[in-house]
């Protein structure tokens, strides 16, 4: 069972003040300047708990980044990228397939009904929440000869606003899932609470490492639960303090949006 990291910092504060204020990256060396910020922030978030930062992956989130930019972010050394809506992702893919070692992880909520463009291109897909959608993607992916890694999510802060499963929903929703394997299971996946107040911010956190370390104990043989993804531009350093093992970072990386993410997420949840 996973011991929580020694002593984490009750200390550490969100940047959700810095929310919508990131200058926007508009060269290469911006983006190299911007992904080097925040590789120091989690070396520094990691120092603090005694964790290796080999261990935490950054996963550039480019929503609402045109092509040209993202093609910067590329030059800069980013190989895989996260987006919230799959079209825009898919559409994102067909046009940069000239970039083949480029990646793409679907992280925002899936209507079933675009199971078949996830099933097409992305290799990674962090907010599985139904078994009607596990089994669209099964048939789907198999249909394509594709395997895809997949995060459950769990609605660690408990709002009505929020997609996700009810942790004491991720149990049995884990022993329905289909196991031919072209699903390959690695991890949960939660949004924290969007405040400025860093305890609750950091008990969605908790919430997802402690269920984590529960359902390892009767997960079936075919489920792996090694992975944490939580923690954004705002509140990644708590995160990684509570065990983070993928933090989803878009306005530190691309800078400010112009669109607000109530465009993109339900009311109140910001994502990033």
């Amino acid at each position: 069972m996973h011991t929580p990291y020694p002593d984490p910092d009750p200390g550490t504060q969100t940047r959700h003040a810095l929310h919508g204020h990131y200058p926007r990256a508009e060269t290469v060396d911006d983006f190299r300047r911007n992904l080097a910020l925040v590789h120091e922030r989690i070396d520094a978030a990691c120092q603090r708990v005694g964790r290796d930062p080999v261990g935490v992956r950054l996963l550039p989130v480019s929503k609402t980044i045109d092509e040209a930019h993202i093609r910067l972010a590329y030059q800069a050394g980013c190989r895989v990228l996260g987006e919230n809506k799959v079209q825009e992702a898919h559409h994102k893919w067909e046009a940069m397939q000239d970039l083949g070692d480029l990646r793409w992880s679907v992280i925002g909520h899936l209507q079933t009904n675009k199971a078949k463009l996830v099933a097409r291109f992305a290799d990674e897909f962090q907010a599985l929440d139904s078994l009607r959608l596990a089994e669209t993607l099964e048939r789907r992916l198999q249909a394509e000869g594709r395997s895809l890694d997949v995060f459950v999510q769990v609605n660690s802060s408990n709002e009505t606003s929020k997609y996700g499963l009810a942790p004491e929903a991720v149990a049995g929703f884990l022993q329905a899932l289909p196991r031919s394997g072209a699903l390959r299971v690695r991890g949960l996946m939660t949004l924290a609470l969007f405040s400025a107040e860093p305890a609750q911010v950091r008990a969605c956190f908790v919430r997802l490492r402690e269920l984590r370390d529960q359902l390892r104990q009767h997960a079936p043989a075919h489920i792996g639960l090694d992975e944490l993804s939580m923690g954004m531009s705002g509140d990644f350093e708590i995160a990684i303090e509570e065990g983070a093992s993928v933090v989803r970072v878009g306005q530190a990386i691309f800078g400010a949006r112009a669109l607000p993410d109530s465009h993109y997420w339900p009311a109140t949840t910001p994502a990033d």
